[in-house]
């Protein structure tokens, strides 16, 4: 118990209770929902677990030092009183960065300036020398946050941003940022328990999603660093520990993921980006057009896709595309639970179907909708009775 200490998961908007439960089933301690993230409790085997295996975290904080400052001068003192060599040494490079909500300060790169001056200033004072600044691969990523006067100081245990799985290496437009894609799979129910398509996959990066969640696979498991592998603390045998760990909870998965894409360079990418992520046993991905295509079984399908929004299709083409997806549902896709996200709220009115659930997120920035459609077994039927 003495060996636990907090940590901050930072995520998307719309992700923390997402979030906040894949915590609570990993077993963390102490779990409380904020703005875009989510505080817990752990050891450090849990951080390194966290980076493991959090789908919809973006990175893992380690507050270490917390002040009050109103003034240049005091976020300056405040960075100092830190004994900065418990954490780093003289020959170590250090990045700052920085997020401010403050009425006192107003550059965020200025203040993330100050506070690299106040750690290498503490080192010239005490060893005649200063470690340098390395803003892509520093030995140490240091976090500083302001919130009106209260300044928290943390360490990066993550590094690059955890959507950055290490998968994916071919893109297509506008890809779906990966931690995006696992909360809107995760918001939408899917555990792996039914067949999944996604009919315009792109590069792929739900399918990949969907395929990690239904076997249990740790999404992070194909990164090659983590920024805690630089802290003076770094335990590679208790690394190894975990990464055996959760690699023993995976399970197997009996039904099928497919993706279709109607354009071959996207198919191709989303094939690279699969086989990259070693999971072609469980992803097939065709060349073929939505709206030609019908359900392939009678069993019941999970749907999830990011259909093109605004910048990628002409405002004449929206009303018809969203009504080609609303009639491909009916007349085609019989007992399906379709999800879907778009920016596009001038479409949705095209879709002809009513949804059961809308949920707010942000796609790259962009406020969106996640929403829901239940397509029952009877539709074909009811489409001839005129009730759509």
């Amino acid at each position: 118990m003495g060996n636990n200490f907090e940590m901050l998961a930072k995520t998307l908007f719309g992700m923390e209770p997402l979030l906040a439960k894949e915590l609570r089933e990993l077993g963390a301690m102490e779990v409380k929902e904020g703005v875009r993230a989510v505080s817990f409790k752990g050891d450090t085997g849990f951080l390194y677990k966290a980076n493991l295996s959090l789908r919809t975290a973006l990175k893992i904080l380690k507050p270490i030092h917390q002040f009050r400052a109103t003034t240049e001068r005091g976020l300056y003192d405040g960075v100092r009183k830190i004994n900065w060599q418990d954490y780093m040494g003289v020959d170590d490079t250090l990045a700052v960065d920085a997020t401010v909500h403050s009425p006192y300060f107003s550059h965020t790169q200025y203040v993330a300036l100050k506070t690299k001056d106040a750690v290498v200033d503490q080192f010239r004072e005490r060893t005649g020398k200063r470690p340098s600044v390395d803003l892509d691969t520093p030995s140490l990523r240091i976090n500083l946050h302001i919130e009106k006067e209260t300044c928290t100081i943390s360490l990066d245990s993550s590094g690059d941003s955890l959507h950055k799985r290490g998968y994916r290496t071919a893109t297509n437009i506008a890809p779906i940022n990966e931690v995006l894609a696992a909360g809107m799979l995760l918001h939408s129910g899917w555990s792996g328990q039914s067949d999944f398509l996604d009919p315009m996959c792109g590069s792929g990066t739900l399918l990949i999603e969907a395929a990690m969640i239904a076997c249990n696979i740790p999404p992070n498991l194909n990164r090659k660093d983590f920024a805690f592998m630089k802290w003076k603390d770094w335990d590679q045998d208790l690394f190894q520990k975990i990464t055996g760990s959760v690699l023993n909870k995976l399970r197997d998965f009996p039904f099928a993921i497919r993706g279709y894409d109607k354009a071959p360079s996207a198919v191709q990418k989303a094939q690279d980006n699969i086989k990259q992520a070693n999971l072609e046993d469980y992803i097939k991905v065709e060349r073929r057009d939505f709206f030609e295509s019908e359900k392939e079984t009678p069993r019941h399908l999970h749907m999830v896709f990011n259909p093109p929004y605004g910048e990628r299709l002409a405002a004449a083409e929206i009303t018809k595309f969203y009504e080609r997806i609303g009639d491909t549902l009916k007349r085609s896709y019989p007992g399906t639970e379709a999800w879907f996200i778009t920016s596009s709220f001038e479409g949705l009115k095209s879709v002809g179907l009513r949804p059961s659930r809308k949920i707010k997120l942000f796609n790259g920035g962009i406020e969106s909708r996640l929403l829901k459609y239940d397509i029952y077994q009877g539709s074909k039927k009811a489409k001839k009775q005129g009730r759509y």
